[in-house]
């Protein structure tokens, strides 16, 4: 009993995991298929790229509460250049553009201004959705050509393209994190940045650099959206930030920094998941739905205190 209750203390988000598929496979079955996991994975792609990002902002010591209205930005203005001019690199780069670009605006208010990350972003949020709402006059934009909805719905050996575009995000995140000086700095400020300072480290360029990447993947995931509905919605996005910092917290990362990993972030976005599916498959009410994943996250966080 004792190795079982360590197990659950070291690996919490893995042992959750596998309890979740273990009894939604006995109440449903439905649940345990090749086809409902891959279409798991596809439901779960598009916050989990977004939740990538969000896990370097705080493990940093930051937040991004702007991902969501990023997302929809991007997303109405690759989908507005579409029908413009047609060419879809060039507007798959301005849209990753414009994600890069609220990114970098909330990077330089808090490491050059000072002020907090969560009235920053909080900002860019409001900002970013207002503006997409003038932008399309509060109207979709919709259709578009085949070669460019592949991205969203296409396959490749049976596996969806976001699903791999999440896993291409989610190597690099890894690396990023693992393997270079952006990576060790995150941990290191978001753990003691003033002593990260103190010896000689460039604190506002890393802390710029977090934001950036943030940025870009809500944009990637506004391309992968808009591909798969053929459409853009100037509400994309709504909410998208509390599902980004759920499967954060989940995968074990403390909100105070200086903790967390991706691989943990995926088994989180993934419990997140695999909670929609198995709730709609066993028809719970929506309105159900959403406390029991309040009450998931709240126990994550507890048991992260306990460790």
């Amino acid at each position: 009993m004792k190795k079982i209750w360590h197990l659950a203390r070291s690996y919490p988000v893995v042992i959750g995991f596998i309890a979740l598929v273990t009894v939604l496979s006995i109440l449903s079955d439905r649940f345990l298929t090749v086809s409902n996991f891959l279409n798991v994975l596809r439901q779960v792609s598009i916050q989990a790229i977004i939740a990538f990002g969000m896990t370097i902002v705080i493990i940093s010591g930051g937040i991004d509460l702007s991902v969501g209205s990023v997302f929809a930005f991007s997303a109405v203005v690759l989908a507005s250049l579409l029908k413009q001019i047609g060419s879809i690199p060039l507007a798959i780069l301005l849209s990753l553009g414009i994600g890069i670009m609220l990114g970098a605006f909330n990077g330089l208010l808090i490491a050059k201004a000072k002020l907090q990350p969560f009235i920053v972003t909080l900002a860019t949020m409001a900002i970013a959705r207002s503006f997409t709402l003038l932008y399309t006059n509060g109207m979709p934009i919709t259709g578009f050509s085949r070669t460019f909805t592949f991205i969203g719905r296409g396959e490749i050996a049976s596996i969806p393209i976001p699903v791999l575009i999440m896993f291409g995000v989610f190597f690099l995140t890894w690396y990023l994190l693992s393997q270079t000086k952006l990576g060790l700095y995150a941990y290191a400020i978001g753990g003691n940045e003033e002593a990260v300072r103190l010896s000689g480290v460039n604190v506002d360029r890393y802390k710029i650099s977090f934001y950036v990447i943030s940025g870009l993947y809500s944009a990637i995931s506004g391309i992968i959206l808009t591909a798969r509905l053929n459409s853009a919605q100037p509400i994309f996005g709504q909410g998208y930030e509390l599902d980004a910092i759920a499967a954060v917290v989940l995968g074990g990362a403390s909100l105070t920094g200086g903790k967390g990993t991706v691989l943990g972030t995926l088994f989180g976005a993934l419990i997140m998941g695999i909670i929609n599916n198995g709730l709609n498959l066993l028809n719970v009410s929506p309105f159900y739905q959403q406390a029991v994943k309040g009450s998931i996250i709240l126990a994550a966080v507890l048991l992260e205190r306990e460790k």
